[in-house]
């Protein structure tokens, strides 16, 4: 977890009882630079992708919380239902996407990222963050690994998340989609994201992070944020008014009058502890 400490930033690592603390290595986002190879979409498309292999993986695995980050139950992932995922990335790697409008493309570019990340994650399981999943020595993560193949080229989840979705949908809501397998990111859902309504989802998903102790936390007239909103202040308007009216727009009524008496944001937060179901149990209740 990251806390700022005076003008020092430090990472809070678990490491079996204890909690290290530790200097941070940078966290500057990426900038959203478009990849204009995965621009092209068929407007006039009403093909839809099958994700029911992946709805039913999800609803096996993912706990769902009312209150809190959803957890995820990789311990118990059977290496049959490990493989099923495994067969819906490949035939997700499969498709032409650009045969596909906008708003299927979107859905898959986002269930591409969790599966595949979901299935990293399981590969190096047990771990305590993701961070640790073929990392190296400074745990940097695999988010730039060369980790999947669409169309005979190459991508990592850095590629899906900063190349492709975020410059062709800038409207912030990709991070409140894309998971990152860590208690502090907003929930995996419980079901695949479809084109019919990945908007919904994504603004669903927004209200129930934004109104989380992992997005924010208002202690009096202290306000502290996911670090999301620190690394990628550009997609939310850019500084501190522009990303704490993005926050109005999706706090319910206690959260939003509290935001109404602020125009400055404390500091910020971010735990990358996993989201296992039994890291979840041991979090305090929002």
């Amino acid at each position: 977890m990251q806390k700022i400490l005076g003008r020092r930033l430090v990472c809070l690592m678990a490491t079996g009882s204890a909690l290290l603390a530790l200097p941070c290595l940078s966290t500057a986002a990426p900038s959203a630079d478009a990849w204009a190879r995965w621009k092209p979409s068929d407007t006039q498309s009403t093909a839809t992708i099958d994700n029911s292999a992946y709805d039913t993986f999800l609803d096996d695995y993912v706990v769902s919380h009312h209150n809190g980050p959803n957890g995820v139950r990789y311990g118990d992932v059977s290496s049959a239902d490990r493989k099923k995922l495994e067969q819906y990335i490949d035939q997700l790697e499969g498709l032409d996407i650009a045969s596909y409008n906008r708003t299927v493309q979107r859905a898959y570019w986002i269930n591409l990222y969790n599966a595949e990340t979901l299935d990293l994650v399981l590969s190096a399981y047990p771990v305590d963050s993701i961070k640790a999943v073929g990392g190296g020595f400074f745990n940097r993560g695999p988010w730039d690994k060369k980790v999947l193949m669409v169309d005979g080229v190459k991508l990592s989840l850095n590629d899906i998340e900063h190349r492709i979705l975020r410059p062709f949908w800038p409207d912030g809501m990709t991070h409140y989609g894309v998971n990152c397998a860590s208690i502090s990111c907003p929930s995996l859902l419980a079901k695949a994201y479809k084109g019919s309504d990945v908007d919904q989802m994504l603004r669903a998903n927004a209200k129930a992070y934004i109104n989380s102790q992992q997005g924010v936390s208002v202690d009096g007239n202290t306000v502290t944020l996911s670090s999301i909103y620190d690394w990628y202040r550009a997609d939310f308007g850019g500084n501190a008014a522009g990303v704490l009216d993005h926050l109005r727009q999706f706090a319910a009524p206690k959260l939003s009058a509290q935001l109404d008496t602020l125009d400055h944001i404390d500091g910020y937060a971010y735990n990358w502890a996993l989201n296992s179901e039994d890291n979840i149990k041991r979090q305090p209740a929002n």
